[in-house]
């Protein structure tokens, strides 16, 4: 099953995304900050698929998570 991190700091909108990707048959991971986002790739032993990522988020804003994320691997982001 494909894994996909979802960072979006509205918990509204990260909450329907998150539901459709399960009812799409993915597992979601689930981050509020670029912060958190970069914990979630860190400490995730099973890896993540794919991440689509906010662009304007608290602190660390999506680009510099996306550059982040980079370094940590060749995740396909959106």
């Amino acid at each position: 099953m494909k894994r996909i991190l979802v960072c979006e700091d509205e918990a509204s909108i990260r909450e329907f995304v998150v539901i459709n990707l399960k009812r799409s048959g993915y597992e979601v991971v689930e981050a509020e900050s670029g912060e958190e986002a970069l914990k979630k790739f860190d400490e995730d032993k099973d890896g993540i698929d794919i991440a689509l990522l906010d662009i304007m988020l608290p602190g660390m804003d999506g680009f510099a998570l996306c550059r982040a994320a980079r370094r940590r691997g060749d995740v396909p982001i959106l």
